[in-house]
């Protein structure tokens, strides 16, 4: 590079350094300049957080809302802008609801001398529900829901808005003792939704009214419906036999009542005018009642199980619509049943076929139970025995009432074997020959000593109700509930005196000595009552079932309540005893035998049945001869 061509650089360098320095900023242009960088700064990042604030309303959950910080006063204009988004968005979901959108989770306590009850402030319903005077078999507070999986709410339309009051916070209105009103507000005071809870100073009904004031013209009460599911949590000794008994029943205004079905999951549509449903557990119910009714159209109803769970039973839903007021008024009042399955409790409460939430049987078995077996356990409950000597007392008492029944069934039985050289030697000329001239020969022998076959069935047919019906009345007394007696320490449920490592199909893990001396005693009945029947000795069938029906009972009886085991193992024992009874001192055989030998000697009038008989008799023979 040559002289000038350096030159010429360092004139250029000296110019831009020049010129730079000449167009300098000063220092007043410098703090503008510094000025305007930080309020750009400062509009980006407004921008930023208000979109931040935009975003949360919409994402995170509601109790986050009411914890946005508010800014410093110097961003005042800011706040206002946020805080409108922010009511933008509670708007966008919630409607003019919106000032009920945030709040906080409060439980308020409402008691009486039965029941305490926990009311959340979102959503205005119960979660805690405590029955006072009972308890779970392993001996912790009795919750008739779990309070973790409960949705209790009421959904409505608020123009073109599917709400939900779990998704609202209500505040305290009202509250006294045994009661509170609740409400959720909007942004005009004369326009709220109002849910109050009132306890029966004694009793298990906790009076609800749900009520949209100054919401007419926007809601319409065609849609609004009321929903509550619910998790049953395990109460008693043995879950599996809990959870049999657990079901939903309902009823129609102009039906009986009617059930889902208690084996598996199910569902049902209601199709008209509901008076009441109950989420029935094994002996404490959850029950819905509307004195107007729940109106059919898509009302729905259903249950599940829990397979894999130890600590729940089923999971019960409702879903029940509402009738339109004539007056558009939109006021849902409805009273909730929380307490005991106990006859007489559900029976006072007035409800037509309320107390039928107790499985007593169908026909003459329920009729045998509220109108015999109750009354009478009933009774002797009033004296305050222990619940082992009452169904002593009370076994003995049903066996007197049935004492004549018995009484003619054994007599029969004799005049019966009395006849038997008579009929041994019917059996003899007729051996191998025709049949219905053997039938025929046994009428005809029979209405000489009279004798009426049939006599003797008539007395076990009518004892057969009662052994039903205790069938049903044992698991079902929840007076029985963990009340102990002997070895056995809750009477409701299987009693134990060996706990097996391993585990018999449709047997269990344990004996029940209940079930296994019950089982013995019927094998031994069953024997002393066959040889009162000499006419079916020999019969293979018959020393067959000696044996079969005690074994199918002790499988089938192992895990069922002991209080029914312990009924059999009485009732075959009395058995026993009125049988001896009756043989040794009240039915003499020899006198049986002279006094139908008398009659045989007497000409006797052929009943209407037995000439009908010998009548069909006769044609079958004709029939059989043309052929």
């Amino acid at each position: 590079m040559d002289r000038n061509s350096i030159i010429g650089l360092l004139l250029i360098g000296a110019i831009l350094i020049g010129y730079t320095i000449w167009t300098a900023p000063g220092q007043e242009e410098l703090a503008r300049q510094a000025q305007m960088n930080d309020s750009i700064a400062q509009v980006q990042a407004d921008q930023a957080r208000a979109i931040a604030e935009q975003e949360n309303v919409r994402s995170v959950p509601d109790s986050t809302l009411a914890d946005i910080r508010t800014p410093p006063d110097t961003l005042r204009s800011d706040s206002v802008h946020v805080d409108s988004l922010r009511n933008a968005a509670l708007i966008g979901r919630q409607g003019i609801l919106y000032p009920a959108a945030t709040g906080t989770d409060q439980v308020i306590t409402i008691a009486n001398d039965a029941l305490e009850i926990g009311i959340h402030t979102k959503g205005a319903r119960p979660g805690t529900i405590r029955l006072k005077d009972y308890r779970t078999y392993g001996g912790e507070p009795l919750l008739l829901q779990d309070p973790d999986s409960v949705t209790y709410a009421y959904r409505f339309f608020l123009g073109k808005l599917d709400l939900s009051t779990q998704d609202l916070y209500f505040v305290v209105d009202e509250q006294g003792p045994g009661t509170v009103r609740l409400r959720a507000s909007t942004d005009d005071p004369g326009k709220y939704i109002a849910i109050s809870y009132h306890l029966d100073s004694t009793g298990f009904f906790l009076h609800s009214a749900f009520e949209m004031v100054g919401l007419e013209k926007e809601v319409d009460p065609a849609d609004l419906f009321f929903q509550w599911d619910l998790s049953g949590q395990a109460h008693e000794k043995y879950l599996p036999t809990e959870r049999q008994k657990c079901g939903v029943y309902y009823k129609y205004f102009n039906d009986d009542r009617d059930y889902l079905s208690e084996t598996k999951d199910d569902e049902k549509d209601l199709s008209g005018r509901t008076n009441w449903v109950a989420f029935k557990q094994d002996f404490f119910s959850v029950a819905m009642v509307s004195d107007k009714g729940f109106a059919g159209s898509g009302s729905k109803l259903a249950i599940r199980t829990f397979p894999e769970d130890s600590t729940h039973t089923k999971r019960y839903s409702a879903k029940l619509f509402f009738d339109k007021h004539a007056d558009d008024r939109v006021q849902v009042p409805m009273r909730i049943y929380l307490g005991p399955n106990h006859f007489g409790t559900l029976r006072r409460t007035g409800i037509d076929q309320f107390a039928r939430i107790i499985d007593l049987g169908w026909g003459i078995f329920g009729w045998m139970n509220r109108w015999l077996v109750i009354p009478i356990f009933n009774w002797l409950d009033g004296w305050g025995w222990n619940y082992g000597i009452i169904i002593l007392v009370l076994t003995l008492a049903i066996k007197l009432l049935l004492m004549p029944l018995t009484y003619r069934n054994f007599k029969s039985s004799a005049r019966m074997r009395a006849l038997k050289p008579e009929m041994d030697a019917i059996n003899t000329k007729f051996m191998g020959g025709d049949n219905l001239k053997k039938q025929q020969a046994v009428m005809d022998l029979y209405r000489k000593a009279g004798v009426n076959p049939a006599s003797g069935c008539v007395p076990m047919l009518i004892q057969l109700p009662i052994l039903y019906a205790m069938f049903r009345f044992f698991p079902a007394s929840i007076e029985l509930r963990q009340k102990s007696f002997l070895w056995a320490d809750d009477l409701s449920s299987y009693d134990s005196i060996l706990h097996l490592p391993f585990n018999i199909p449709f047997y269990g893990d344990h004996v029940s000595l209940f079930t296994l001396l019950m089982a013995a005693s019927t094998i031994i009945y069953t024997q002393i009552n066959q040889q009162q029947m000499p006419q079916q000795q020999g019969m293979p069938s018959m020393k067959v079932m000696i044996w079969m029906f005690p074994i199918m009972m002790l499988f089938f009886l192992n895990n069922y309540s002991a209080g029914l085991s312990y009924y059999y193992l009485l009732a075959n024992v009395i058995s026993i005893l009125q049988m001896t009874v009756i043989k040794r001192w009240l039915v003499d055989e020899d006198k049986l035998r002279a006094e139908l030998l008398s009659n045989m000697k007497k000409p006797k009038r052929k009943s209407r049945w037995q000439q009908r008989l010998e009548d069909l008799q006769k044609q079958q023979q004709q029939q059989a001869r043309r052929r």
